[in-house]
């Protein structure tokens, strides 16, 4: 495992997706994807300069945290249940897999006793898939609103996980719903969301290229987990 060789060539290859885009490379965030991966790893991509990292799971988040540097900042990339969300309130700085009303209604609570505002995404399942969590595109447009007005919650944008494939350009359809219903969340509000958050280890030059400004890579970067399942990168 060569963390540093992995890391260049997934810049470079977030600079030449931005190019064929014309975007500014910058405008793009890695989020490295520390899910199976024990603390030392998480620490030696740390000392690459990766400071942003995403968990799936909350109790393997509360045993991983305490022994990586202070100094990183952590998002729940994964499903979330109700009665986790305190523990993700405390543990997280983002947390990008909100897929209910009554999720972000649990989240605002435990917010408010925490006397923190959440920042956190909505979670689309853009292709319907049984197998995901999230909203349907349709029901974003219903309940964002609430969403939006809950006083400890603060609306970042959305979220997406891709279907497999074994092609990336095949599910550029669901990267391009997801940017166009940012746009008519944005309308709704009347206001800018900052982040899509879409594209992981086999699709992500895709989604950049369709607007991504989050990138959640797991093997990519930090290399095969000790027990890879496929798609585990996503919630």
């Amino acid at each position: 495992m060569d963390i540093s060789a992995n890391l260049t060539s997934v810049r470079q290859r977030v600079a030449a997706a931005c190019a064929r885009s014309g975007r500014d490379a910058n405008s793009v965030t890695l989020v490295a994807v520390a899910k199976g991966h024990p603390a030392e790893v998480v620490c030696a991509a740390a000392q690459l300069g990766l400071n942003l990292f995403g968990e799936s799971r909350v109790q393997e988040a509360k045993a991983k945290i305490g022994l990586c540097p202070a100094r990183l900042h952590w998002h729940l990339i994964g499903h979330l249940q109700s009665n986790k969300c305190r523990d993700a309130v405390h543990l997280f700085e983002m947390i990008q897999s909100v897929d209910s009303l009554s999720l972000a209604r649990e989240i605002n609570k435990w917010a408010d006793k925490s006397a923190k505002t959440m920042p956190v995404l909505i979670e689309v399942n853009v292709a319907g898939e049984s197998s995901k969590f999230g909203y349907a595109p349709e029901k974003v447009l219903a309940e964002l609103k609430e969403i939006n007005a809950l006083p400890r919650i603060e609306v970042q944008g959305l979220m997406t996980v891709a279907p497999l494939a074994q092609e990336a350009e095949k599910v550029r359809p669901v990267f391009r719903r997801l940017r166009q219903l940012k746009g008519q969340c944005e309308e709704l509000l009347g206001a800018p969301l900052a982040h899509l958050s879409m594209g992981m280890s086999d699709d992500f030059e895709v989604a950049v290229e369709e607007g991504a400004t989050m990138i959640r890579l797991g093997s990519a970067v930090l290399g095969p987990r000790a027990a890879s399942k496929a798609g585990a990168e996503g919630p």
